[in-house]
């Protein structure tokens, strides 16, 4: 379940006395509970939960999951909290954080200056004195007048600042979460669960209760010291009672609420869970539909949220538990101040004014001293929250460290190689005869799954400038694994695969007829292995379901070649010295482009249907599997990348419409690499791939690399046509 921190200020029990009863109300921190709202459900939280994708972990490590000891805790606390204060919006935030401390050390001040304006009142008040009685109240409300301002900056300052922290931290983790492709690990492995939530939710609880529980500390310890003089002067057996009940009201309160924080930590696990199958739904509402999968969703869900409702009721129950001591712990002390004090009183040791003042510094030291037994629940929420984003902190770590020699050799290794753009030029201009330039270098590839089991065994081959290779086989034999370990995203293996690219500038360089390629001057310069280069160094993927964009005609076709600060990308690159690495993208598309490109794909029929290139449509539901597929490579044209790596990319689509964007991405110069099954594909490559499935028991290797023409299954195909 979606929990937040929030301030919920209560009326302090002093006696039964409304003036006190209205100063107490006034009074921060441990006074006010820090209530983590866990069974209300808001709208802002139930808006960003649709978008959870993110499947569950499974249900048995959950629900074996141990609460994190106070070190773990900690430690993540410390971890998850540190880098703003360290962080370039340093300064700012030091600066208010000081403020807000500063406001909240002068609340305590007023606090205390109520504990002695609350016993001249009541002196007053005893001895019927009319006229003290009418001074100590103008007194009283020119406190409030005084006070209330303090009080309110100190909340507003509070909660500027927590919404300063979250802003920080939120892009601090998008960028960590977005970063080396560690999104999609998360995903592919559900190596956790719904990080969507731990980024919108567990963020905003984190950073406001963080700092209500760090100012209720700090108030704790001034209220102590300020409150422990007046009790300890007017009595000390009083100061020795409130030790002794603070110390075992904590005690029985931890006894209480032991189970409350994994409680509250599986609580938010299963209510995810049960929104992510609503989303599922949604997401796949007409293949349901097809199915007639109504009745099984529904028992999906109904398990889901009975699995949430009982840990609840559970929650329900250790909470009901927990709440018989604690507020009977609280009423108790109405009293307690009073019965003790009270024979000084008869004997005229004290005036009734002192009985008052002593029964405010005790409920203020003890909520001092009883901060666990106020707020246990809300700490055991608070722990969840901290448990979860030190996990998920964890596994951004961990995705994101750059990994030593030992593991290098553990894992597929993919380098950019830079061809230098200055051709050689004969003496009379022209240019020389040439090898092809080659563009991709496969060496001693083997692609594993994630639990080790081998799809593809040693396999070697390059691919030259119109190379274009088409990749065969059966179904679950690694075809796909071997596009995504091309793209960056499988490293699962061993082996090592070169990416070849050049400067957009000699892509878009016209050839000579006679000229095959054109000759490199310069040896190769490695220049990195991030798969955040892939896009800018001119390799695209196309799966088989394209990605659609949330945005108008236009962003779609523009994606992702083309952001809003792709042109600052590429000066900082320049600015850094590193330009010439840079395969700088082309100018952007005009609208005149977009529409021709649309025009060539077939596609034009798009801009009567959704009123233009600007309109706004939920594009992966209005759309057919085939127009999105037509769309993609729309996208392609336009980027005109060195290396294509189509998945099944056409598989939506009739032979007439394949034929002609196939036709069209061949004369944009594009050299592309296929996963079909069709025969039709064969005409519209050179080299073939075929993988079989690996035989776990025969180390020979399971894949033949040949000129289509050579291949026996194309040869068969011909036969069929």
């Amino acid at each position: 379940m979606v929990t937040q921190a929030k301030l919920v200020v209560e009326p302090h029990f002093s006696c039964g006395i409304t003036v006190s009863t209205l100063e107490s109300s006034l009074k921060f921190g441990h006074r006010s509970s820090l209530k983590f709202h866990s069974f209300t459900t808001r709208r802002r939280l139930s808006l960003a939960a649709e978008a959870a994708t993110t499947p569950p972990a499974p249900t048995n490590q959950d629900e074996q999951r141990k609460p994190p000891d106070l070190q773990t805790l900690t430690g993540r606390f410390w971890k998850i909290a540190v880098p703003y204060w360290s962080s370039d919006d340093k300064v700012q935030a030091r600066l208010q954080l000081a403020a807000v401390f500063a406001l909240t050390l002068g609340t305590t001040g007023i606090s205390v200056g109520f504990n002695f304006l609350g016993r001249d009142f009541y002196n007053a008040l005893a001895n019927k004195d009319q006229e003290q009685f009418t001074k100590q109240l103008l007194y009283y409300l020119a406190a409030f007048a005084g006070g209330i301002p303090i009080f309110v900056l100190r909340d507003y300052a509070r909660e500027k600042l927590a919404l300063r922290w979250r802003s920080w931290m939120t892009s601090y983790y998008m960028e960590r979460y977005l970063k080396n492709k560690t999104f999609y690990k998360i995903q592919s492995q559900s190596t956790i669960d719904n990080p969507d939530q731990r980024i919108v939710d567990d963020l905003s609880s984190f950073t406001g209760t963080a700092l209500s529980f760090s100012l209720t500390l700090f108030n704790a310890a001034i209220d102590l010291i300020s409150f422990s003089n007046i009790l300890y002067g007017i009595y000390p057996p009083l100061f020795i009672v409130l030790l002794a009940y603070s110390l075992g009201g904590t005690a029985i309160s931890v006894f209480l609420g032991r189970g409350l924080v994994g409680l509250n930590f599986l609580q938010e696990k299963k209510e995810a869970d049960f929104r992510y199958g609503l989303v599922r739904v949604r997401e796949n509402a007409e293949s349901i539909a097809f199915y007639g999968g109504e009745e099984n969703e529904m028992q999906l869900l109904l398990s889901r949220f009975k699995s949430a409702f009982e840990n609840l009721n559970q929650l329900l129950i250790s909470s009901r538990n927990l709440e018989f001591f604690t507020n009977g712990y609280r009423y108790l002390i109405q009293i307690l101040p009073a019965a003790v004090v009270a024979p000084m009183y008869f004997s005229g040791k004290i005036e009734f004014g002192v009985v008052n003042q002593s029964a405010s510094a005790f409920n203020h030291i003890l909520g001092d001293f009883s901060l666990i037994v106020y707020q246990f629940q809300a700490i055991s929420a608070f722990s969840a929250v901290i448990d979860r984003l030190g996990e998920f902190d964890d596994i951004l770590d961990s995705s994101n460290r750059k990994k030593g020699d030992h593991d290098l050799n553990e894992e597929i290794q993919l380098s950019f190689c830079l061809i230098s753009c200055s051709y050689g030029l004969q003496s009379n201009g022209s240019m020389p005869l040439s090898s092809r330039v080659k563009l991709l270098d496969v060496e001693q590839l083997t692609v594993q799954t994630p639990s080790k089991a081998t799809l593809i065994k040693d396999l070697s081959f390059e691919i030259y400038e119109k190379d274009h290779l088409l990749v065969t086989g059966p179904s679950g034999s690694g075809k796909t694994s071997l596009l995504r370990a091309v793209a960056g995203l499988w490293n699962f293996g061993s082996g090592a695969i070169t990416i070849y690219v050049r400067p957009r500038g000699e892509l878009d360089m016209p050839h000579s007829p006679d000229v095959i390629s054109s000759q490199v001057t310069s040896t190769n310069e490695i220049i990195g292995d991030s798969t955040e280069r892939r896009n800018s160094e001119g390799v695209i993927f196309l799966p088989q379901k394209p990605y659609m964009v949330l945005g108008t005609l236009r962003q779609q076709l523009l994606y992702p070649t083309w952001t809003e600060d792709s042109d600052n990308v590429v000066d900082d690159a320049k600015q850094s010295g590193d330009a010439r690495c840079v395969n700088e993208k082309p100018n952007q598309p005009t609208s005149d482009d977009l529409i021709q490109v649309l025009n060539d794909v077939s596609l034009r029929h798009l801009l009567s249907r959704f009123d233009g290139l600007d309109s706004t449509y939920e594009w992966s539901s209005v759309l057919s599997l085939g127009e999105q597929q037509r769309l993609a490579f729309a996208r392609l044209l336009l980027a005109k990348p060195t290396l294509a790596l189509l998945d099944e990319s056409t598989s939506a689509l009739d032979e007439a419409n394949e034929a002609r964007l196939y036709q069209l991405i061949e004369a944009a110069g594009i050299t592309y690499i296929s996963i079909g099954h069709r025969s039709t594909l064969y005409k519209y490559h050179k080299k073939v791939l075929h993988i079989s499935t690996a035989n776990t028991t025969s180390n020979q290797r399971n894949w033949s690399f040949k000129n289509v023409g050579e291949d026996s299954i194309y040869d068969f195909s011909k036969q069929q046509l």
